[in-house]
């Protein structure tokens, strides 16, 4: 699938080179700590990179770190299954884990997912400068500068358009906040009226 988009494959690597591998040397303190046989720890650590990396391409994680220590303490769990040996002290040792979890809540992931969605219609309904200087400025990280080279405009027109595009993305997601929150505060209204 990254095969089609070489853009996010590039995004994917570049993400992976510069917030999972810096956490290398507390990854392999935490496999030393809690692994056994030290020889097999490099054989961990691949197969760590190698699940994250796969995760990531289907959804990037928003908190590295606990992902990175998760997919790890998984893969020692799968392991010590593998071996059909599965010692009292080693499930123990997994609750002194100190290994924070801010994993969001399933709901918190699909209240952010919403907004997302939220966000990606309003971007979609900007005037189409707007939604290009969006596009290339917050999500592209382009300089002002550039963006303004690209389009053949002054700085102070994108400096503009942009300031225009976050008014009409807060005022769209805002109307679209109120109109669930008025659909939800209906349901319940009718749902108290029907069970007494």
């Amino acid at each position: 699938m990254l095969q089609e988009f070489p853009s996010a494959a590039r995004n994917l690597e570049r993400w992976f080179v510069e917030d999972v591998i810096p956490l290398e040397p507390m990854l392999l303190r935490f496999l030393n700590r809690n692994w056994r046989n030290r020889d097999e720890v490099p054989d961990l650590i691949q197969e760590v990179y190698v699940r994250v990396y796969e995760a990531a391409a289907r959804e990037q994680p928003w908190a590295v770190k606990p992902f990175l220590f998760a997919i790890a303490r998984n893969l020692m769990i799968d392991r010590l299954r593998q071996m059909n040996v599965v010692s009292i002290e080693a499930v123990a040792d997994f609750d002194k884990l100190n290994v924070i979890d801010d994993m969001p809540s399933p709901e918190s992931q699909t209240s952010a997912r919403e907004e997302l969605r939220r966000l990606n219609k309003a971007v979609d309904a900007l005037p189409a400068r707007c939604r290009q200087i969006v596009i290339w400025r917050k999500m592209e990280g382009m300089s002002q500068r550039e963006v303004a080279s690209r389009l053949g405009v002054t700085e102070e027109v994108v400096e503009s358009q942009l300031a225009k595009a976050m008014r009409l993305l807060a005022n769209s997601i805002h109307g679209q906040r109120e109109q669930v929150v008025a659909s939800a505060k209906r349901y319940f209204a009718l749902r108290r009226h029907r069970d007494p």
